[in-house]
């Protein structure tokens, strides 16, 4: 019998958190960010959910085809782009459009042997300072791209660093307009926080990512509360073991948590090398048996140990909810001193998964 550890995806999820999207840009079309295998949840599992988005955004080739043979015949962009001039010929068979934020990948679009133009999204680094070209170098490089016959439709695209933050989107918005002052073209800027706070930023297309998992794009779920967003991830265990001790007695490797007085404590099927993060502290929050409860002692590669102290019926096979319907990753996360992301991003191979 397997250890009672499972992941599930929940297709009704993904599909009303794409329409919280729509709701908040009803004037932009959608690109549903998939990157990361769908940020940890399963590229052909989140298909079905999602499958009413306009277009879908992710990293490699490998899962652009992918999504191909799942039967999307609509657009595929990547959000980086391509790094060899061989990443072309794939481009061009299965008609994906590319971001372009370099002169090296410039200059491979114009020598490439194409079967017909390829749409690109011309990125503008308009203050990330990661990817793009800067205003000043936009127009040129918006020229250089409308002269090479191998590129058909571009559209203008930028990246916000704090959408979800104080400093907000203002900075960037200036820089990307007077980069682009005078282009004709589509544009795409916002990202899930600028999707659900900047309407200003909306444009032709949005670029959701996150907030499609029902995760917060600031990492604290108390500021999506009200969005109508839902968790499309639950990690689920179950108790394995209860062990009770008395005051004095230590929990876990290199005896971290010490008892105060006697108290039950549980283990649950989950470790690291499940995707659970190892330095999670004391306190971080897990349900048992229906109630909140908290981590004690340090996580092990297979085992995580709680305080059973408010949940005193719970026993061997009570149900542990790590993050999901009851519980937000966010919450979780934020006691890791993390985000969502990672802790849905990182569950491991190992750990088995179910669509539903």
């Amino acid at each position: 019998m397997p250890r009672p550890l499972l992941a599930t995806i929940h297709t009704a999820a993904l599909a009303n958190n794409l329409a919280v999207a729509r709701r908040y840009a009803p004037k932009s079309k959608i690109w549903a960010v998939v990157k990361a295998n769908a940020y940890g949840h399963g590229l052909a599992r989140v298909f079905p959910g999602l499958r009413a988005t306009d277009g879908f955004g992710l990293l490699d080739l490998e899962e652009a085809v992918k999504l191909r043979e799942l039967g999307w015949a609509g657009p595929i962009l990547l959000l980086e782009g391509f790094f060899r001039p061989t990443d072309i010929d794939v481009i061009d068979r299965y008609s994906l459009t590319t971001a372009v934020h370099s002169d090296e990948q410039m200059r491979m679009l114009e020598m490439a042997r194409l079967s017909k133009p390829v749409n690109i999204q011309l990125k503008m680094n308009s203050g990330m300072n990661r990817l793009g070209y800067t205003p000043e170098r936009f127009r040129s490089a918006w020229e250089r791209a409308r002269a090479c016959q191998g590129i058909g439709q571009i559209t203008l695209m930028t990246h916000f660093s704090d959408a979800d933050a104080e400093r907000g989107i203002a900075h960037q918005m200036a820089a990307f307009e007077r980069g682009a002052e005078g282009i004709a073209g589509a544009r795409s800027l916002a990202n899930s926080a600028a999707t659900l706070w900047h309407p200003e930023a909306h444009f032709d297309w949005v670029r959701p990512g996150i907030i499609l998992y029902g995760g917060s794009p600031t990492g604290l779920h108390s500021d999506i509360a009200d969005t109508g967003l839902q968790p499309a991830m639950t990690l689920a265990s179950e108790l394995i073991a209860v062990q009770s001790i008395a005051a004095g007695q230590t929990v876990g490797y290199g005896s971290r948590f010490a008892a105060q007085g006697p108290m039950r404590i549980g283990v649950i099927a989950c470790g690291y090398a499940d995707g659970y993060p190892r330095l999670a502290p004391e306190g971080t929050p897990v349900i048992v048996d229906g109630v909140r409860t908290q981590v004690v002692g340090r996580v092990s590669m297979d085992m995580i140990t709680v305080d059973l102290t408010p949940c005193p019926n719970a026993g061997v096979g009570s149900r542990v909810e790590l993050w999901g319907t009851a519980l937000s990753v966010d919450d979780v996360a934020q006691a890791c001193g993390t985000i969502g992301y990672e802790l849905t991003c990182a569950v491991a191979q190992r750990v088995p998964v179910r669509a539903e």
